[in-house]
C-alpha cells in the first residue's frame, strides 16, 4: 500500500505564508514525479507546481511566490507559499507518479487534500 498525506493547510491573512508538506509512505521503489495541484470552488483542478526529472514547473499565477522542494530520501515534497492572495484559496492536493518495485509500472497516487483559505 502507498499513501500520500498532506499537512500544513489552514487559514491565513492575505500576504501571509503557509508551508504545505506531503509524505509518501508504503512500498515505494522510485518516485518519478511529485507535485501539487489545487481546486477552487467552481473551477477545474490545476497544476500548481511539480518536480519531474529535475525540472520544476509552476503555474504563472504563483511564480515568484511559491517554491516547491523535494527530499528524495524522505519521499516528501513541500510547497512554501508566500505573499498569499485570496485567489489562492483552494483545496491543495499532493500527487505522485511512482513505482512500487523494480518491475512495477508507473502508478499515479493522490492525497486527500488540504484546505488553504486566504482571508482577512
Amino acid at each position: 500500500q502507498v499513501q500520500l498525506v498532506e499537512s500544513g493547510g489552514g487559514l491565513v491573512q492575505p500576504g501571509g505564508s503557509l508551508r504545505l508538506s506531503c509524505a509518501a509512505s508504503g512500498s515505494i521503489f522510485s518516485i518519478s514525479t511529485m507535485g501539487w495541484y489545487r481546486q477552487a470552488p467552481g473551477k477545474q483542478r490545476e497544476l500548481v507546481a511539480n518536480w519531474l526529472s529535475g525540472s520544476i514547473n509552476y503555474v504563472d499565477s504563483v511564480k515568484g511566490r511559491f517554491t516547491i522542494s523535494r527530499d528524495n530520501a524522505a519521499n516528501t515534497v513541500s510547497l512554501q507559499m508566500n505573499s498569499l492572495r485570496p485567489e489562492d484559496t483552494a483545496v491543495y492536493y499532493c500527487n505522485a507518479l511512482l513505482t512500487t518495485s523494480d518491475v512495477s509500472p508507473l502508478l499515479n497516487f493522490w492525497g486527500q487534500g488540504t484546505q488553504v483559505t486566504v482571508s482577512s
